[in-house]
């Protein structure tokens, strides 16, 4: 398929953003795995990686609406990864202000659990774009 400029602005844009999601949301993850607590920083960053998480979805989505290019996997992931990464924030929000102490060192086993998760849909993006230059 060829993508007329719109759409490669879109895309551009799209790639950006999803991927400053993963580098923000695994910045705050391994951090924290490596810190062994979770610290108010790492809370700033899984709550950036949610945003731009958000918004590159957002823009992906309307790609999909102008080529007329939908995976019905890559949605229902993608929408799962946002939902788990939600939770993640708000949970860590949550054990940050008011967990205990030993809540804030073992928080990051949920941390790599919704990481892995959210790798998911990341992947199947790479891979359904690289797949469109065939």
């Amino acid at each position: 398929m060829i993508f007329n400029q719109v759409d490669t602005h879109f895309l551009i844009a799209a790639i950006i953003v999803i991927s400053s999601a993963l580098v923000f949301y695994s910045i705050g993850v391994w951090s924290e795995r490596i810190q062994k607590e979770l610290k108010g920083w790492h809370v700033g960053f899984f709550l950036a990686g949610l945003c731009a998480d958000t918004l590159g979805t957002g823009l992906m989505e309307h790609i999909a609406h102008l080529t007329h290019l939908h995976d019905r996997i890559h949605t229902i992931t993608g929408i799962i990864a946002i939902l788990l990464m939600f939770v993640h924030a708000i949970w860590a929000l949550w054990t940050y202000y008011k967990g205990s102490l030993k809540a804030r060192e073992h928080f990051n086993r949920f941390s790599i659990i919704v990481w892995c998760i959210w790798l998911i849909p990341y992947c199947i993006g790479i891979y359904l774009g690289m797949s469109l230059g065939k």
